[in-house]
């Protein structure tokens, strides 16, 4: 009888853009710590617009590892639609997502991850890291703090290593800009368990980091857009309609201070009367808006669902 292919229980993916030093090293103890676990692992490698001798490492190491899988993007795309791609493509049970740089060893944080999901019954486990120390700390804190305060994400290191369910993984929306950034806060958003280990850490052997200060006021932006899509996608006119329900509360009550300003002073204030009737003309407009936000997510979710039925149809016509 022909072997099966052994059921992969775990999928690492590893974001890389020139780390010829170090990216043999991390598929090479990502596949040791399957070993260690006793469990059986594929390690997914998207090669970002490396210039350096990326590829060429990682072409050596496939002809080793059989269960080692690479995406070559021709130029750089960025961390988040890496990601994308290769969330997209894992088989595993659980899909842990390591740096490229050794800043993280797989071979030991690999199963504590596992471990601490599997032994505390948790959805995604975080990684924390421990005595680290390079130019980003300040920036980490700042990113932390907004996390907690906007998106309840109660973790000390959001932005770091970190091990998920696979259903956690099925329910991210189609990721973009830098939205690798925030995947805690959308599985807290879904409704997962999160927790967090202390893990280890060292500097980056070789090579330098790709993400700066710079990054900053867009990620602040980023998460802004993304608190509004999670919160108000499937129900726009919460938004919409409350503002211009708001803004028509605000115009009648200065319509009626006018009107009895008029009847007891005979004044007139021509000015506020203008203002208070173009806020009045916004607020309609911002209603109809989210109506028309309503019409779209409606046939967004029956194309959804007619998708799904089609996809089913075929699953059941495909013969075994």
């Amino acid at each position: 009888m022909p072997v099966s292919a052994p059921v992969l229980s775990i999928s690492v993916v590893v974001p890389a853009r020139n780390e010829e030093a170090t990216i043999a090293a991390v598929v090479e103890r990502s596949f040791q710590a399957f070993a260690e676990l006793g469990r059986a692992g594929e390690v997914l490698v998207v090669n970002d617009g490396s210039t350096d001798a990326t590829a060429t490492v990682l072409a050596g190491l496939q002809a080793r590892y059989p269960h080692l899988r690479v995406f070559t993007h021709r130029r750089s795309r960025g961390m988040t639609a890496a990601l994308q791609r290769m969330f997209t493509a894992s088989q595993g049970d659980i899909v842990i997502l390591i740096p490229a740089d050794m800043e993280s060893d797989p071979l030991r944080d690999v199963p504590t991850l596992v471990r601490t999901l599997e032994a505390n019954d948790l959805d995604v486990a975080a990684g924390w890291r421990q005595g680290r120390r390079d130019n980003k700390v300040l920036a980490s804190k700042v990113y932390n703090g907004v996390m907690e305060r906007i998106a309840g994400v109660h973790v000390h290191d959001g932005n770091w290593i970190k091990a998920m369910r696979r259903e956690v993984v099925a329910s991210f929306p189609p990721l973009r800009s830098d939205w690798h950034r925030f995947l805690l806060m959308i599985a807290v958003h879904n409704g997962f368990r999160v927790g967090e280990v202390p893990t280890f850490y060292q500097p980056r052997p070789a090579g330098s980091s790709k993400f700066g200060w710079e990054r900053i006021p867009k990620s602040l932006l980023d998460v802004l857009v993304l608190k509004f899509l999670l919160t108000f996608s499937e129900a726009p006119m919460r938004f919409f309609g409350g503002l211009g329900l708001a803004g028509l509360l605000i115009s009648a009550a200065v319509f009626l201070y006018l009107i009895l300003l008029y009847a007891l002073a005979q004044t007139q204030q021509r000015p506020i009367f203008i203002a208070a009737g173009v806020l009045a003309s916004v607020s309609v407009l911002l209603i109809l808006v989210g109506f028309l936000a309503e019409l779209i997510v409606t046939q967004g979710a029956r194309i959804a669902e007619l998708e799904r039925n089609l996809l089913e149809r075929r699953n059941d016509q495909t013969p075994m």
